[in-house]
Order: C-alpha cells, then structure tokens, then sequence
C-alpha cells in the first residue's frame, strides 16, 4: 500500500495522508487531472466514482457521485482555488445532495495536494484536509468513512500508475 502516514492534528484542524509512489510527479499529476483516472480512484473500493464534472483552473469546479455496492449514491463536489501542475491543487470539498447541490448539512474542508519528488525517486503525495472549526472536523471523522476512506481510496492510485500514462 502506498500509504506511509495519516496524521491527524486536533490544534490544526487537519488530517494529512502521505503516500509514496514509484513513478514520475507527471504521471501521478494525472490520476487529478484526467477526470476518467481520477473515476478509478477518488472513492473507496466497492464505491466507484463518476466524475460529471472536471475543471482543475483555478475557479473551476468538480463534481462526482460515487456508487455504493447497494446502489446508494453520496455525491461531492471541489471548488478549485489554485492549481500548479504538477505540484499543487487546492480545493474546497464538500457533499453533495441528490440533485448535486451543495448540503447545507455537512461541513466543508479544504484540501491541499502536494506533489514532490523525494531524494530517491519516485513521488510524494501529501493530501491535507482542513476543516474550519474542531466540531467540522470530529463531525467527519466520526462519519467513519473519511480517513479509512480516503486512505483505501488512495490506495487504489499504485494500481492505476501501472497503466500507460494517457495523452
């Protein structure tokens, strides 16, 4: 598994996952930018992801709904504020209701995507989710599917680089 670490930092607010990749910073850029690689992954095993919605400039927007093994959709969306391929993404996230609009119910967070290249070779992909408040962040935790989640999630990306690079 391509997970070395998942920090969580009550003071800061944050949940970072750290993972190492044998392949070049350009190719692992792709599993973000390529809207069909990012279905591969984003989302747990057994809750394939269908991206509607793909534009990674700055403003742009994403949207998704990931499937359920029981048919159960849980739909998402990313506000892009900056982009610097292929070393930085950051995006407002949040759920999604069943028409695709925003949920007024759930907390958003703020995610940062790092990508490095380490002495050694090879990748580094840190993913940092920020939430506004304490109460924001145990709210997402406590749903029980967010750093498992996102940790089997990321999981998948090895998987997916042993395909050819797209054009």
């Amino acid at each position: 598994m391509p997970v070395i670490s998942v920090v969580k930092d009550a003071d800061a607010r944050t949940m970072t996952i750290t993972a190492r990749f044998d392949a070049p910073i350009g190719r692992v850029w792709q599993v973000w930018s390529d809207p069909r690689q990012l279905e591969r992954w984003w989302g747990p095993p057994m809750y394939p992801a269908t991206v509607t919605e793909h534009d990674l400039a700055p403003g742009g927007t994403v949207a998704y709904a990931m499937t359920g093994p029981e048919g159960e959709r849980h739909g998402g969306w990313w506000r892009v504020s900056a982009a610097d391929p292929p070393h930085k993404l950051e995006f407002k996230s949040g759920v999604a209701d069943a028409d695709g609009n925003p949920s007024p119910d759930t907390p958003t967070a703020v995610i940062r995507v790092a990508l490095s290249e380490p002495a050694g070779g090879g990748t580094q992909m840190d993913i940092t989710t920020a939430w506004a408040s304490v109460e924001a962040m145990e709210q997402m935790l406590a749903m029980g599917g967010m750093e498992a989640g996102m940790t089997a999630a990321v999981g998948q990306v090895d998987e997916l680089l042993g395909l050819p690079a797209r054009a």
